[in-house]
């Protein structure tokens, strides 16, 4: 199921990919499992004009399981919900997951959270997550705060 999901998907995304958002088409060469979207913050934010990378690793379980997300790369967005190791607190990343969703409705669930910041800062607990969590965001119990996230 996951491979012809993600096929589906992948075609939707190279298509109609959401605003400041592009697939990265020498990540998807060698492995169907493993994207980077690079994406653009959005024009009238506090993003405006600073690139991204978000890093999607699908399991074999995909849509069922959700995929992992975090940004990657050199340039993690300063943000209350996403901890400097790319890790994003989002409730629809882990808990809140639904097999209706797709790489699609998550790239602009991200471009969302993005856009509606206020202040750049990292969350409180940044320094001690980064020093002692999982790498797998998906295996952190996140807290969700309308302000923050915490482990």
């Amino acid at each position: 199921m996951a491979g012809k999901r993600l096929q589906k998907e992948l075609l939707a995304l190279q298509n109609d990919p959401p605003p400041g958002m592009t697939l990265n088409e020498k990540s998807v060469q060698n492995s169907i499992t493993q994207w980077i979207v690079d994406m653009e913050g959005a024009p009238g934010t506090l993003y405006e004009g600073e690139k991204f990378q978000l890093l999607f690793k699908f399991s074999s379980r995909y849509p069922f399981d959700s995929p992992q997300v975090m940004f990657t790369g050199e340039n993690i967005p300063v943000h209350p919900h996403v901890y400097s190791n790319g890790h994003i607190c989002l409730s629809i990343l882990t808990e809140d997951w639904s097999p209706a969703l797709s790489v699609q409705s998550v790239c602009l669930s991200i471009i969302s959270m993005l856009s509606s910041c206020k202040e750049k800062r990292r969350p409180p607990d940044n320094s001690f997550y980064v020093r002692t969590c999982n790498k797998n965001p998906k295996k952190t119990k996140w807290c969700y705060w309308e302000t923050c996230c915490l482990k």
